[in-house]
């Protein structure tokens, strides 16, 4: 009546998946066309926004819908951007619909960008795009023989580099132009 066997049936009832994955499997939240958030959002799910967003986003799984806007820096495992985005993003996938329009930088493991797409900025490839520390997505060289006091860290790279060029006074003369005389021709 009371073997063993039974004892151990419920034992090797399948485990609770993770967290993470059980998020993954529910509905997204949905910031709906006609709500304004100004803030931080965070999620251990998907979201999708067709509204405004002023702040960063952090999720599982994002989509950027047709008329959404986002002016902040977005971070997600998976990101489809179909509407208008202002600020970083970081995901390992990536993807810039038709209808899209970003104007920042992209750190991605994989990206993709549809004909129509509009993106102004920079993209990179990392290993892993959602480290916390900027230092962590980059190798660091080989240690070096130990010193007597530490070297102070590198200064941080700037995100975007501005090139000035002097406008002309209106003191300035016109380079000479080059003048041509006509071939004469024997006749």
């Amino acid at each position: 009546m009371f073997s063993s066997k039974k004892d151990s049936a419920p034992a090797a009832a399948p485990s609770v998946p993770p967290l993470k994955r059980a998020a993954r499997s529910s509905a997204p939240s949905i910031i709906s066309a006609d709500l304004v958030v100004n803030g931080t959002l965070t999620s251990t799910g998907d979201i999708q926004i067709d509204g405004r967003v002023e702040g960063d986003v952090h999720s599982a799984g994002l989509v950027v819908g047709d008329k959404a806007f986002i002016h902040g820096e977005i971070m997600a495992e998976e990101i489809t951007i179909r509407g208008r985005v202002q600020g970083s993003v970081r995901a390992r996938k990536v993807l810039l619909c038709s209808t899209s329009h970003v104007e920042g930088n992209i750190l991605h493991e994989a990206f993709a960008v549809e004909t129509g797409a509009f993106f102004e900025g920079n993209c990179r490839h990392a290993d892993n795009p959602l480290a916390d520390d900027p230092a962590k997505r980059i190798a660091s060289p080989a240690p070096s023989t130990p010193a007597a006091a530490p070297a102070p860290p590198p200064a941080p790279a700037p995100a975007f580099t501005t090139v000035t060029r002097p406008m002309p006074t209106s003191d300035a003369r016109p380079a000479a132009a080059a003048t041509f005389a006509p071939l004469k021709t024997g006749a």
